[in-house]
């Protein structure tokens, strides 16, 4: 195993709420083979949000409420995590890094990484966004003298999810992964989002591929465990595909969930954007550093542009999300979509309800 501490600075303005210091294992050591063609130029925790790698949006958000000791369990291609963070300095939050040399599935990361956990422990899946309140879940967890709290999110169809079962006081009877439509008993599932106490670590196999949902969880429920589960009717997005991905970014961008990262203003332009007096936005419009917006080019919102995009005249973007570096040509049209390399779009071109990334094997096409 590879440990590396460091120190980040990117969430020392953040308000901190009253609660004890803790730590947290974020599980990103996934391929993210559904949000592919996107993952085949960064790995699933790296891919922008609003123009922030995801996993900072998760960071933050525990830096909310004072969980700033944070260990992130990795294993496939780890080394744009390390080169982003590695880099920071600062005493906001403390990160140390776990690196997988095969996969051990959620809950065999977790004693992978937990060497030194003694105490208290939130787990997040790190393909979840959501405004769970930690803090109140904790104290949940707390009241109830639970072993393990398990978030909980209401789910329209859960047949694409792992149910959980409780009783009138939120003690878990049972778990089921993802049920027929006749065997649906309830529509809360599993949020990603877990509370351990140091305890639980003993239920996990030593260096083999071992799940939460499926082997420590029913395994402490036989044994009569306190298993609780803490409802939530906050946001919550499984950003597992590149329509759940675009609909992140866009909610975001409109207000309808927070990210302490973000402001939800209308115009947002970064340092060293140029645009030109003739072009025409309408928000929420977030564009990135170094810029380009030539004359007559419309923005219609939610569009996110990246660092260094370039806007050519008479070019239109409308509900879409553009990496760093696209140039669009001039006359170009680029709709419902999501370009995720920095490439040309050539003069004229239509572009409708596509993800593209040219970075992908040329038998995926692409897009």
């Amino acid at each position: 195993m590879r440990r590396q501490s460091v120190c980040s600075p990117f969430i020392n303005k953040i308000q901190l709420l009253k609660l004890p210091a803790m730590k947290s294992i974020i599980l990103v050591g996934g391929e993210g083979t559904r949000l592919r063609p996107l993952t085949y130029s960064v790995v699933k925790s790296m891919v922008p949000v609003v123009n922030k790698p995801f996993i900072e949006h998760a960071l933050a958000r525990l830096a909310q409420h004072n969980i700033n000791e944070i260990v992130l369990a990795m294993g496939y291609k780890p080394d744009s995590i390390f080169e982003y963070f590695g880099q920071k300095t600062g005493m906001s939050i403390k990160l140390a890094y776990s690196l997988e040399e095969k996969p051990l599935g959620t809950a065999g990361a977790v004693k992978h990484a937990s060497q030194h956990i003694d105490e208290t422990l939130f787990v997040l899946n790190g393909d979840v966004f959501s405004d769970i309140d930690y803090t109140d879940m904790l104290n949940f967890h707390r009241q109830n003298k639970a072993q393990v709290t398990i978030a909980l999110t209401h789910v329209d169809d859960p047949t694409k999810f792992g149910v959980v079962e409780t009783d009138e006081n939120g003690r878990v009877k049972r778990f089921t992964e993802k049920p027929k439509w006749e065997d649906v008993t309830s529509h809360w599932i599993n949020a990603g989002v877990y509370i351990l106490e140091p305890e639980v670590i003993d239920y996990i196999p030593e260096n083999v591929f071992y799940m939460f949902e499926k082997g420590v969880f029913p395994n402490m429920l036989e044994k009569g465990e306190p298993v609780y589960a803490y409802t939530s009717d906050a946001y919550w997005i499984d950003m597992g595909t590149p329509e759940k991905y675009h609909q992140l970014n866009n909610d975001i961008l409109c207000g309808k969930c927070k990210s302490p990262l973000h402001k939800a203003i209308p115009i947002i332009s970064g340092p060293g954007t140029n645009i030109d007096t003739t072009a025409h936005m309408t928000g929420p419009v977030l564009i990135g550093a170094g810029c380009i917006i030539e004359e007559n080019a419309e923005l219609e919102g939610p569009v996110i542009l990246g660092d260094g995009c370039h806007i050519k005249k008479g070019s239109r973007i409308a509900n879409s999300v553009l990496w760093n570096n696209i140039v669009a040509g001039e006359k170009a049209s680029i709709t419902n979509s999501i370009i995720a390399s920095g490439d040309n779009i050539e003069n004229g071109t239509h572009i409708d309800g596509l993800t593209i990334n040219h970075e992908a094997p040329a038998e995926t096409g692409g897009k």
